[in-house]
């Protein structure tokens, strides 16, 4: 089954890392399934319906955003303020995200031994991995990026894009091949 990959970026056509990671899924087209949210609700005006339906239709969902100030863009927080509500992912009536894998590709301007001897990346994500387990889903793999402001080569950014892909593409075997 496809994997939704919800990006939320706000600079996706200034982005490099963001921007070769969606060219790198693209290559995948019957794996992944990209869904921007700055491009397709550029006001930010979210149809919750449309969205909470497309959800729906995943049992893997991947976050794919830049660390902003020690947490994730606006639109993120908003999206799922707005669209995991009370009824539909959680409390009575709830529970439409229950079992559904979670997953983040998290790009930073920081290099790791900045975030290793700080704050971890995955200690910032402690608020959303929260949410997603309050509302029953499993939240797995983290796929990072660290050192954007650093001018990295094409060839790292590439290396790590292809290692994204990799992170998240299905495990296939002869048998099930």
């Amino acid at each position: 089954m496809k994997k939704l990959v919800i990006v939320t970026h706000p600079f996706i056509e200034e982005s490099i890392i963001n921007k070769t990671w969606i060219d790198e899924l693209g290559e995948h087209p019957t794996v992944f399934e990209i869904h921007s949210l700055y491009k397709k609700y550029p006001t930010l005006e979210f149809d919750i319906e449309a969205e909470q339906s497309l959800l729906s239709d995943f049992d893997d969902i991947i976050f794919q955003f830049p660390i902003h100030w020690f947490s994730t863009p606006f639109a993120l927080k908003k999206y799922i303020d707005e669209v995991f509500s009370f009824g539909w992912a959680f409390g009575p009536g709830g529970g439409k995200l229950a079992g559904k894998q979670i997953g983040f590709a998290v790009s930073t301007g920081g290099d790791k031994e900045s975030y290793d001897s700080g704050i971890p990346l995955p200690d910032l994500l402690n608020d959303f991995k929260l949410s997603f387990e309050f509302c029953g889903c499993k939240v797995g793999k983290l796929h990072a990026f660290y050192g954007a402001m650093n001018e990295p080569t094409d060839q790292v950014i590439l290396e790590n894009a292809k290692a994204y892909v990799d992170a998240f593409l299905p495990i296939t075997t002869e048998a099930n091949a």
